[in-house]
Parts: C-alpha cells; sequence; structure tokens
C-alpha cells in the first residue's frame, strides 16, 4: 500500500479574509507540509489547488479546495477521480470543536458532527468511510455562537502555540501515511 497514491485534503475558506480563521486549520496544516516539501501548490481544474509529490515515501497530492468549506464535496469528489484515489487513501484535515484547542484526533470513517465540510464530502463521496485528522480548536466561549467562532482568527493565546501544534498534526499526516492509522492513532491521538 505504500506505492498507492493518497489524497490529503485541508479544509477551509479561500481568500485573505478566512486565512487565518480557526475553519481554515486544515489548510494551515497542508501549507504547512507543502513547506516542508518546498514544493508550491498549483491551479487544478477540480476548483482546488494541489501540489503532487512524496510524503514520508508515499506519492500524495495535497490540496486545499477553492470552494467554501461548506461546498468542499464537489472539488473533493473531483480529485479522487482523477488521481484514482480510493476513499480509503482519502484524508481530510479539518477543524474540530468538540475537541480542546489543540488536541488531534485520527480516524477512519464515523458521522460529520455538525462539520459542514465533512457532510458535504460525505454526500458527494456516497459515504463517510475516509480517513479524518480532527485538529482540536475547542469550544466558544460563554454563549457565542459556534458558527461565528470559527470564523474567528485564532486568539493571541492560542497563537503562541499553533506553530507547535500544526507542526504536530503534520507530523501526524506523514505518520498515517508512513505507518497506518492505528499505529499513528496511537501515537497522536490526545
Amino acid at each position: 500500500m505504500p506505492d498507492e497514491r493518497a489524497l490529503v485534503v485541508g479544509l477551509g475558506n479561500p481568500g485573505p479574509r478566512y486565512a487565518g480563521n480557526r475553519h481554515n486549520a486544515g489548510f494551515l496544516i497542508v501549507d504547512l507540509l507543502a513547506e516542508r516539501l518546498g514544493g508550491r501548490f498549483k491551479a487544478h481544474k477540480s476548483r482546488s489547488d494541489v501540489l503532487e509529490s512524496r510524503l514520508a515515501g508515499v506519492p500524495v497530492v495535497l490540496a486545499k479546495p477553492r470552494s467554501y468549506m461548506n461546498e468542499s464535496g464537489g472539488p473533493v469528489v473531483s480529485l479522487a477521480r482523477f488521481y484514482k484515489v480510493p476513499a480509503e487513501r482519502l484524508v481530510v484535515l479539518h477543524d474540530e470543536l468538540d475537541l480542546p484547542f489543540g488536541a488531534l484526533r485520527l480516524k477512519l470513517g464515523g458521522g460529520d458532527g455538525g462539520h459542514n465540510g465533512l457532510r458535504s464530502i460525505t454526500s458527494a463521496m456516497g459515504g463517510g468511510d475516509y480517513l479524518r485528522i480532527r485538529f482540536g480548536i475547542g469550544r466558544p466561549p460563554g454563549r457565542q455562537d459556534p458558527a461565528d467562532f470559527v470564523l474567528r482568527d485564532f486568539a493571541a493565546t492560542e497563537r503562541k502555540d499553533l506553530g507547535y501544534h500544526l507542526d504536530r498534526a503534520a507530523d501526524a499526516v506523514e505518520a498515517l501515511l508512513r505507518d497506518g492509522l492505528e499505529a499513528a492513532q496511537n501515537e497522536f491521538n490526545d
């Protein structure tokens, strides 16, 4: 399986207005992976930006859909079809309200937990049997609306440690590709 291509998709919203938002954690992780590879994203006909390379010895396509989060499914399915990547080789990186800031959880399948990006992908893929790396952003303070919270930038106190947590998430992607789900879960699941 190591020579079978993987598709690693970071979820987020396009454009500078959203760049530092909590909802863009997936974009931040794939940007870091691209930086580690010394590569640049290029526009793809799937309405995504992609980078083809090898990561942890595995052929990989890193991708950032150019659609809004809630419409991620179309670009992800287009990429999976174009690159002939089966669902079990799709890795989706996304923000997670139900985990404390910086916590990671790797898993295969499951529901969308109210995450509209996952809902869109699961619907477009015809099922949820793909890999996910959930990046904890914590719950909103007080009575703040979760929809408002995810579209806010990380707080100053969070930004102090954000680099460390993103690095760890990028390491988790590499471990998942290199060692498989169970080994990566044992190492990175908080």
